[in-house]
């Protein structure tokens, strides 16, 4: 007797958890029906980071490098299958590598970045590094594995959290990442992945008053707008780089809090 696959159900990724659009919406992407993200469902996403944030940016850095060095391990061990979602097993590679390059920078960023000033008076003055906040990334949609990997790595290395746009057309490598962060160390809520249409979710997300910056790596023709919007809570808003691989990726979503402090006390 013939049987018929299970065919799988891509779903949304918020806060640890896969829920469908509270919407029930979805719309064809590769082959497969995807869901198609609403308002609501980037307001709860946005939710989900802002309450994961803490945590995650009280983490030791060296922690944090562990954890992001996990999801490399966890995508070395689907390597054929996101070849398959992907322009083949080179770009997966470079996807794994970046990881691991940026895990090794976690616990290097204050000694880089920060710095000690010298100033004349009996104090000390130092500069360090701190997370921005929430971070919202509408990822580039080539290479679609590579290019989410690139925006979201530099990101949560420096303890932000983030809400990621996934691109519209090209989605599945996307979803299929998401998975493999909820079975890795990721703590729920630092990485949340909407599918969509990017013209609805990066208006919605570009105005959102309790996301603090913004990557407008897969923005294409709403760049104008997105800066606008963005503009009215005075986000930091970078244009990244589909393929860019610096620790000045990572500096782009930091903010350098000076202290002072009396000598001998």
């Amino acid at each position: 007797m013939s049987r018929l696959p299970v065919k799988k159900t891509y779903k949304l990724y918020i806060g640890g958890e896969f829920p469908r659009s509270e919407s029930g919406r979805t719309y064809e992407a590769e082959g497969a029906n995807v869901a198609r993200g609403s308002r609501k469902d980037l307001r709860d996403a946005v939710r989900a980071a802002r309450a994961a944030f803490p945590k995650w940016a009280s983490m030791t850095a060296y922690n944090r490098g562990q954890v992001i060095y996990r999801i490399a391990e966890m995508l070395e061990s689907r390597r054929s299958e996101f070849a398959d979602l992907s322009s083949g097993a080179k770009e997966v590679d470079r996807a794994i590598d970046r990881l691991v390059w940026y895990a090794g920078w976690a616990d290097k960023l204050a000694q880089v970045l920060g710095s000690s000033n010298p100033v004349a008076g009996p104090y000390f003055n130092f500069t360090v590094p701190e997370p921005t906040g929430v971070v919202g990334i509408l990822a580039p949609d080539e290479p679609p594995l590579l290019g989410i990997v690139s925006r979201m790595a530099p990101v949560i290395v420096g303890g932000n959290t983030t809400v990621v746009v996934a691109s519209g057309t090209h989605p599945l490598a996307a979803i299929e990442l998401a998975e493999v962060l909820a079975t890795s160390d990721v703590p729920g809520g630092v990485v949340n992945l909407l599918t969509g249409h990017r013209e609805e979710l990066g208006s919605w997300l570009a105005g959102h008053m309790d996301v603090n910056a913004l990557d407008l790596a897969g923005a294409d023709g709403q760049t104008a707008e997105l800066e606008q919007l963005a503009a009215e809570n005075v986000k930091r808003v970078v244009h990244g780089s589909p393929d860019g691989q610096s620790p000045w990726e990572i500096a782009s979503f930091l903010e350098l809090k000076t202290i002072w402090h009396p000598i001998g006390v």
